[in-house]
């Protein structure tokens, strides 16, 4: 029998978030970019688009200031998508931190990234 593995639903890791569009924001990902629901993001501080959350990095994605609410594709080019960036509980294991994360000492700086905008991993 084939084993089939659900990827990350639009939305799915939100616990709650404030009423009405309040925690949500339109935001343009970097071309070079294939995110999936839930990616931790970053701002890259030349374009003031948004990228992938890299701890490591030195261009402004290295504070996580959002989560991504679907998947986009920005592999060819700038796309448009929708970030949660304040006021929020999120389930923290529904994350992705794997674009740009070496592990956890990285999780956690996301995570305290994340607080500080009020978007509490749980």
């Amino acid at each position: 029998m084939t084993t089939k593995n659900e990827g990350l639903h639009a939305g799915g890791f939100i616990v709650s978030e404030a009423n009405g569009a309040r925690s949500r924001e339109q935001i343009v990902v970097v071309a070079g970019q294939t995110l999936s629901a839930g990616a931790v993001l970053g701002i890259v501080n030349a374009s003031g688009k948004y990228a992938a959350y890299d701890n490591g990095a030195a261009d402004g994605t290295q504070a996580a200031v959002g989560i991504l609410l679907e998947a986009v594709d920005a592999a060819a080019a700038d796309q448009p998508g929708v970030a949660l960036v304040r006021d929020a509980e999120v389930n923290a294991a529904e994350l992705d931190y794997s674009a740009g994360s070496s592990g956890g000492a990285d999780i956690t700086a996301a995570i305290a990234d994340l607080l500080a905008l009020g978007i509490i991993a749980r």
